[in-house]
């Protein structure tokens, strides 16, 4: 395992918390949503920690800054600072030794919450139902708008900024480790498998894993995803998940075969041209001026032809 330098705020060590909120990051910088959170610390009164995961960044300046940050914290907060990248899962786990709450919160740096409220809302689900699993919600409220964003707001809107209504017809689905809870017995016995690499499914996996023994609870306590991405970047994200793809299916094969990814790779995989059909969504996919809709058709059809290839 890498190296690790530990920072902690003047409030850390007296602390005693009851929730742990687990925030890992690479490259992006924390320092916004560190601040937002701080808001609430008057509320709080110690109960909520903030474990800060520096994922192997190696970025001196962004460290010293977020190392002022946190000695002028009014939260409980521990920056972990590696020497290089451990990974998704790798990352999580290191994150979930660190957390001294019984239950912890997975938030990713490139979220912000969409209420004044919302440490004190978990705390409040923590302290009065004590859930093995819950999670909060995605939303686009705060997200940039930029049209090169446009075809990522489309598709997030349409499958992962979802009312709690629908993500509770089929919870274990719709489970993101970006405003994620998790009480601390229940990671014990289910930690994130460390061979999943790159990008996409750990979490998800995850979720199929823990929702055969526990319940997985959905609620209103939305985050907004501000790391949207461009067409370019969304590709490079589906080439790396295939490999991903294809473990899912192979640890479990009954519930991924309910999804449309799934049968539609399926599909894509009986037809003789799929490598034709590949780059004609690709292409389609990357075309600007065509409209939104359409290109994020073309997307979901090159992930889907690209994990064909996995089915």
């Amino acid at each position: 395992m890498s190296r690790a330098r530990m920072t902690d705020s003047p409030t850390y060590e007296a602390a005693r918390p009851i929730l742990s909120v687990l925030i890992p990051f690479l490259r992006d910088d924390p320092a916004a949503l560190l601040e937002r959170l701080n808001a609430e610390a008057a509320a709080l009164g110690g109960a909520v920690e903030l474990v800060v995961l520096d994922d192997g960044t190696g970025d001196a300046a962004l460290t010293a800054a977020l190392t002022r940050q946190i000695n002028e914290s009014r939260l409980p907060v521990r920056l972990i600072t590696l020497t290089a990248n451990e990974g998704r899962s790798q990352g999580r786990n290191r994150l979930a030794t660190a957390a001294r709450g019984r239950t912890w919160l997975f938030l990713d740096s490139d979220m912000r919450p969409d209420r004044p409220d919302f440490l004190q809302a978990w705390l409040a689900l923590v302290q009065k139902d004590d859930p093995a699993v819950a999670f909060g919600g995605f939303s686009l409220l705060q997200a940039p708008t930029d049209e090169r964003f446009a075809v990522h707001r489309a598709l997030a809107q349409r499958s992962e900024c979802l009312p709690v209504e629908v993500r509770r017809l089929t919870p274990e689905k719709y489970v993101y480790t970006s405003n994620l809870l998790v009480r601390r017995d229940v990671f014990e016995s289910e930690a994130f498998d460390p061979g999943f690499s790159g990008w996409g499914w750990e979490d998800v996996e995850w979720a199929m894993r823990v929702s055969r023994a526990h319940p997985v609870l959905h609620v209103d306590i939305p985050a907004t995803h501000m790391g949207l991405d461009t067409v370019e970047s969304l590709m490079r994200k589906y080439e790396q998940s295939a490999g991903n793809f294809a473990r899912v299916i192979d640890k479990h094969p009954d519930i991924i075969a309910t999804y449309p990814s799934y049968r539609a790779a399926r599909k894509i995989r009986r037809l003789p041209g799929r490598g034709v059909l590949r780059g004609l969504a690709r292409a389609w996919a990357l075309r600007d001026g065509l409209p939104v809709a359409s290109r994020a058709f073309a997307l979901r059809l090159y992930r889907a032809a690209l994990y064909a290839e996995a089915v």
